[in-house]
């Protein structure tokens, strides 16, 4: 978790990961933010991310989107 947090500062640094719930919801991510975090994860943790895995729910949150690599790895 530490390290998508780190991942995510990177590429937003203006947002607090660590607490924000509504990522996609409160339109704090854009679509170059989606796709930026999805090479980064993809990078990272040697998973693939589908097209079905891109949906709000798993972007809304550093929670929901840790949620998702864990699945994935």
């Amino acid at each position: 978790m530490e390290k998508l947090l780190e991942i995510l500062s990177d590429i937003r640094p203006d947002i607090d990961f660590a607490n924000e719930e509504g990522l996609i919801d409160n339109g704090l991510l854009g679509s170059l933010d989606i796709m930026s975090i999805v090479a980064e994860l993809t990078d990272e943790f040697d998973i693939v991310i589908s097209p079905a895995d891109i949906i709000p729910s798993n972007f809304n949150s550093a929670k929901a989107l840790w949620a998702m690599v864990e699945r994935l790895k």
